[in-house]
């Protein structure tokens, strides 16, 4: 775990871990490096980069206006070149998968390969206002138990899923303070993204198809309220060649850890050896 300071002075967490291809795991919008706990034991043969994104976690809070996919793209090219990296494989769980967009339109040649986490370059208008509900407010629960059993009855796209790992993701995506339970990122994201930070252009599709000739992967879940199986479906015909599966009981988004999740990602981990 360490950190290393942007161009424009933001302060960026990030753990780096194991050995093997470069990894870069990119994060949901409101979340941090620690969204990919429940996959990591399972990978092998990568190192594994996680940074917190500027305002998220344990890294250092910014002028809102640069939550943005462009500069948090930026963000992550300058771990790169912090470490010394040449090229990276990206995952990408939704705004990750969105900035992984970004990069392969503008900085293809420091791609690896891509795995989107239940994104694509349409977001359902249903998710999206699922996002602007929740996004930059404290959950009116008053300890992390309360959130979790909450979200075992309100997750309705997730099926067979105990309580105990919904309090294991409470535990990740918020905090417990003496005054009830707060949020691991700056209020202030909400801003930026009511301000059209969401999704950075109209048309993404471009975006996509800028992932030619790198090994690709994309996973669904079910019952995503955010990746529709229209658009899931759009994609596998613009690459017949990618690996796409859609993970059984989940909603937006799987943790990663499902079986047909780990068999998608590792096999698109082999293919960039």
């Amino acid at each position: 775990m360490a950190t290393f300071t942007t161009s424009d002075g933001v302060e960026i967490f990030y753990r780096d871990e194991g050995e093997g291809v470069p990894l870069l795991c990119l994060a949901g919008l409101t979340r941090d490096g620690r969204d990919f706990d429940f996959v990591a034991p399972h990978l092998e043969g990568v190192r594994l980069i996680r940074p917190d994104y500027r305002g998220r976690g344990q890294s250092g809070w910014a002028e809102f206006s640069t939550y943005t996919v462009p500069v948090e793209g930026r963000d992550a090219v300058e771990l790169l070149d912090h470490l010394g990296l040449e090229k990276a494989a990206v995952l990408g769980t939704s705004r990750g998968g969105l900035i992984a967009m970004g990069l392969a339109a503008t900085v293809k040649d420091r791609l690896l390969g891509v795995a989107l986490n239940d994104i694509g370059p349409e977001i359902a208008d249903a998710g999206l206002e699922v996002i602007k509900g929740y996004l930059g407010r404290r959950p009116p629960q008053k300890t992390l138990a309360e959130v979790a059993a909450r979200r075992a009855e309100v997750m309705t796209g997730f099926v067979g899923v105990p309580e105990s790992r919904w309090l294991e993701e409470a535990e990740r995506i918020f905090v417990q303070e003496e005054d009830g339970v707060g949020l691991t990122y700056d209020p202030a994201l909400r801003d930026a993204v009511l301000g059209g930070g969401a999704q950075p252009v109209a048309d993404l599709w471009p975006f996509f198809d800028a992932f030619k000739g790198l090994p690709l992967c994309a996973l669904r879940g079910e019952n995503s309220d955010l990746l529709s199986r229209e658009t899931f479906e759009e994609m596998k015909a613009r690459r017949p060649d990618m690996i796409a599966v859609e993970v059984k009981g989940r909603g937006h988004i799987p943790f990663l850890d499902e079986p047909e999740a780990l068999d998608a990602l590792h096999r698109w981990i082999r293919m960039l050896r």
